[in-house]
């Protein structure tokens, strides 16, 4: 079902519609936040569940698992496994800019996140057809039994190295700067953004109400430094609607923030007239936004999950580095303390990895994503 208003009003934000109307009448900016490239190490928790409900998919899992434990007398443990999106920087910048571009007919600012790296903009940086190119983050926060995901949009080029130590130690619970020190330092640039994530969404699995009494104690210790709380647009509208209480409670605006892991363009954008991405910045700093709702996000949320592993899991033709199957493309830290990737530390393309890439074919049949189809027709309602 499609929106029931075109607008609300969370403080001076507002919540558009792309099936409302194109948005390029009003604006002349898309901005793209919160995108990830294969410098982003990601944890296998949320893929590894969405998969094991598959029977293809669960049956190669726990035949790799099995086949690491005979060979290397050890169980294989999930804590230490990681994957990459299959992306480039720059094909991950030229996705997001021709969304906003071709198919919307605005200029476009694209800013890339990454969990806690910055290589993807230090990259982008020196291609011409990519400046200005902001150097942003997503940082893990661990925060009273739980953590937290930052977005932290264009810091300053030339501290960008000198935070990302500082996030690093916080990260890893050494830190050698107090944590509103840090917020404080980070604010204190006028063309920094500092977005709290998908705040409602507990991927520690601390519970949620442990989750949500952390993440209040946290937004009202350092309400000051935060400047907006993410509509997030690989997560539920049920979720993301618990996200407006949050806004309101804290007297902080709602900004989109896309969340791309895959190949598909980020669903939820943000609106402008600014022509930077500090205007834009400046703007939201300010409590005023502007977010859009793409018709691509009202598309059934299973669906959505369903289009994500494909894109994850699927082979990668043009990968810049050659790692064409998924399990070229995931990594886990073994006993001796090396890194590998799955297919190096499930030995050269045994079954299980065979298994994984005929399951995987499976996500992208027409008559596998047809069933899947009809028996999720029932859109979730996304109303204001």
């Amino acid at each position: 079902m499609g929106p029931r208003h075109n607008r609300t009003h969370i403080g001076r934000a507002h919540i558009r519609f792309e099936a409302d109307g194109k948005p390029a009448r009003e604006f002349r900016t898309g901005v793209s936040l919160h995108g990830h490239t294969l410098h982003s190490k990601e944890s296998v928790d949320n893929i590894y569940h969405s998969a094991n409900k598959l029977a293809p998919l669960r049956w190669a899992l726990r035949r790799g698992g099995a086949w690491y434990r005979a060979h290397h007398g050890v169980p294989f443990e999930l804590s230490r496994l990681w994957w990459t999106p299959p992306l480039s920087p720059y094909q991950a910048w030229k996705l997001e800019t021709r969304q906003i571009r071709e198919h919307f007919g605005m200029n476009s600012l694209v800013s890339l996140s990454d969990h806690d790296d910055i290589e993807a903009p230090m990259i982008l940086q020196h291609r011409e057809e990519c400046r200005p190119m902001p150097v942003s983050v997503e940082w893990t926060v661990p925060y009273g039994g739980t953590f937290f995901h930052i977005g932290v949009h264009n810091l300053p080029a030339e501290k960008a190295r000198a935070f990302m130590e500082d996030f690093a130690s916080f990260t890893a619970g050494s830190p050698r700067v107090p944590l509103r020190q840090i917020l404080e330092d980070l604010a204190s640039y006028r063309d920094t953004l500092i977005i709290f994530n998908h705040a409602n969404w507990d991927e520690n699995g601390a519970g949620d109400e442990a989750h949500m009494n952390a993440v209040r104690r946290f937004a009202g210790a350092y309400q000051p430094f935060l400047h907006a709380f993410e509509l997030n647009g690989t997560r539920s509208w049920a979720q993301n609607r618990g996200i407006f209480d949050l806004a309101r409670e804290f007297r902080k605006p709602l900004i989109g923030g896309g969340d791309r892991h895959g190949k598909e363009p980020n669903a939820i954008l943000n609106l402008t007239n600014a022509g930077t991405l500090s205007e834009f910045a400046a703007e939201v700093r300010d409590g005023y936004s502007e977010v859009l709702i793409t018709n691509q996000y009202l598309e059934p949320y299973c669906m959505r999950i369903l289009q994500s592993l494909e894109d994850v899991l699927g082979e990668q033709e043009d990968h810049v580095y050659g790692w064409k199957r998924w399990s070229e493309r995931a990594f886990y830290r073994c006993d001796d303390g090396v890194t590998r990737s799955l297919s190096q530390a499930w030995g050269d393309n045994p079954a299980a990895v065979r298994w994984l890439g005929h399951g995987i074919g499976l996500l992208g049949h027409p008559r596998f994503k047809n069933a899947f189809r009809m028996a999720l027709a029932r859109r979730e309602e996304v109303a204001l």
